[in-house]
């Protein structure tokens, strides 16, 4: 028998709903889910770009992906043709998890021909929406659903553009949520370029190597956290665990999220301190490199 997963709808309110997407200036009050809820909880950044990629623009997306992925981030993208099928792709062959955000319900394979690929993320991440189940997907639904897999993320990243990819306008929204924009430099003499290489003409930060965005995170591979981790008490583990997930907190953020009593929360972040696994600055609190 088929496997069944769910709809849940997550209010604006639920402990459940991604801390980063409620920051943004105008989150949706509810979300529908099908998948892995805990992937909600873990840091992402979101790869996007055009439907029509270039073979090279789909090796960076399946390979930029499949690097973050080792680096314990979830990878955000809208399962389209082209580079987002690709970014999922890419997290997925790295045992890693990803989400798809659609511009339609959550129930509704689009495009149909990804079919297989959406079956594999319900299995390993998660498919989410604004749009009510049962709701066919329609032009404006795109553009509208684009500032959630930015806000959803720490940063996001153009692998490939044209000047009129809607991936463009998830840069945007990124910029207008305070999230870093990155993007791939691509050759000039190619349309599917354009776009990447106006966004770093416009302040988009060039990537180099696969490994900038985890660098510039101050990130490590995952079996390098969990030995620093391994020897932390309970309370020391829920709150380095909840910095690595949403990047800098501040210490009511913390107890929110954590239920550490408010009056232990500074202590045990010394302790992280001394430890060289957090740093403090400006009133937040963020992982050390």
């Amino acid at each position: 028998m088929e496997k069944q997963y769910p709809v849940h709808d997550i209010k604006i309110d639920d402990p459940c709903y991604p801390p980063l997407l409620r920051r943004i200036t105008d989150p949706p009050e509810t979300i529908y889910c099908r998948g892995d809820l805990s992937v909600l909880g873990m840091a992402s950044v979101a790869l996007v770009g055009a439907r029509n990629a270039t073979e090279y623009g789909k090796w960076v997306a399946f390979n930029m992906a499949k690097t973050l992925a080792e680096y314990g981030l979830s990878i955000v993208s809208g399962m389209a043709w082209g580079i987002d099928s690709q970014a999922h792709r890419g997290a997925l062959a790295a045992g890693g998890k990803t989400v798809a955000v659609f511009g339609c319900g959550v129930d509704v394979c689009y495009p149909r021909t990804n079919a297989k690929l959406m079956g594999e993320i319900l299995e390993n991440g998660i498919v989410l929406s604004e749009f009510a189940p049962g709701t066919e997907p329609r032009p404006y639904m795109f553009p509208q659903r684009n500032r959630i897999i930015s806000g959803l993320a720490l940063t996001t990243a153009v692998v490939e553009a044209g000047l009129k990819s809607g991936s463009l306008i998830t840069a945007e929204r990124a910029a207008e949520q305070g999230r870093n924009v990155y993007a791939v430099p691509g050759n000039i003499n190619r349309i599917s370029s354009l776009g990447c290489n106006k966004l770093i003409q416009d302040g988009a930060m060039p990537i180099v190597v696969l490994d900038d965005i985890a660098s510039d995170l101050k990130l490590v591979k995952d079996e390098v956290i969990e030995t620093r981790s391994a020897k932390l008490g309970d309370d020391e583990k829920k709150i380095y665990g909840a910095l690595r997930s949403n990047g800098e907190m501040s210490a009511d953020e913390l107890c929110r999220q954590t239920g550490v009593p408010p009056q232990n929360i500074h202590g045990i972040v010394s302790v992280l301190e001394m430890k060289g696994l957090v740093e403090t600055a400006l009133g937040k609190i963020f992982v050390a490199n």
